[in-house]
């Protein structure tokens, strides 16, 4: 049994925790959530990269964190370099959109990418995107104002598509075959999001990429994924009113029952 630190800023990383948790249950989890600085895409790359050093050191320090998840995608873009230069001996694994997935989906080899601006302006992005062939055409979207939108206490729909609207073109106008969720956020709407664009444009998150990679780290010797005997544990900590980010949380998972979960206020 492993202990594993996740951290996002807010709530986004809860769509890889919950895929984690549902395949992966004999481990014990610690989920941080940045949220009273949400969102980081709109903060710039020295701040990132010091508040992810920080959180870092305080899963592995307070909490025994032996391997953390940077389930942000604007964390991983902008700090994940730096976390693993000065904590070598944990393992840490990132999120990226998934350009090379929706590379291989596409059929008209021109892909939309929904992200930050933080991520879409990171170089690491940026290099992964010249690292494609070039034939590949990619059209970057920022997502700011969506991710507030998401983390409302109730979330609004109409507002939701509202946005969507101004921002994504309908299926009939769209450049691209395939659009890649670059924010940990986007699942969670996958649904208004799919709706609004039609069937026919395929969507594409790394949740489940992400998991797979942490089993693999796990459990090298293990094929697939297997049911453990052993049951784990789940904390979560936040900075903002704990019932609040509970309340949140709470309506956007859908397969972990979050009734029995304490949700600590965290002083960071």
């Amino acid at each position: 049994m492993s202990t594993i630190g996740f951290f996002d800023s807010g709530l986004g990383g809860l769509s890889v925790l919950e895929v984690a948790l549902s395949q992966l249950p004999g481990h014990d989890y610690v989920y941080l959530a940045d949220t009273a600085n949400n969102p980081y895409g709109e903060k710039d790359g020295p701040w990132i990269k010091a508040r992810g050093l920080l959180i870092a050191e305080h899963l592995s320090r307070a909490h025994g964190c032996e391997v953390i998840v940077v389930a942000c995608n604007t964390a991983t873009a902008e700090a994940i370099q730096d976390i693993r230069a000065h904590f070598p001996a944990l393992r840490i694994i990132g999120i990226e959109p998934g350009v090379k997935p929706a590379s291989l989906q596409t059929q008209t080899k021109r892909i939309g990418i929904l992200a930050t601006k933080a991520t879409l302006e990171s170089k690491k992005f940026n290099a992964l995107l010249a690292s494609m062939p070039a034939d590949f055409e990619f059209f970057k979207i920022p997502g700011t104002g969506l991710v507030e939108l998401i983390e409302e206490p109730t979330r609004n729909d109409q507002l939701i598509r509202a946005w969507l609207m101004s921002n994504l073109p309908p299926t009939r106008e769209c450049a691209y075959d395939t659009l890649v969720l670059g924010c940990t956020h986007y699942p969670f709407i996958k649904d208004l999001i799919q709706s609004h664009l039609g069937p026919s444009i395929a969507l594409i998150d790394t949740g489940q990429a992400v998991v797979n990679h942490l089993a693999r780290h796990l459990h090298p010797q293990q094929q697939g994924f297997q049911t453990s005997p052993q049951q784990g544990s789940l904390q979560i900590l936040c900075n903002i009113d704990p019932n609040l980010f509970l309340s949140k949380a709470q309506k956007l998972l859908q397969r972990t029952p979050l009734s029995n979960v304490e949700v600590q206020l965290l002083a960071l």
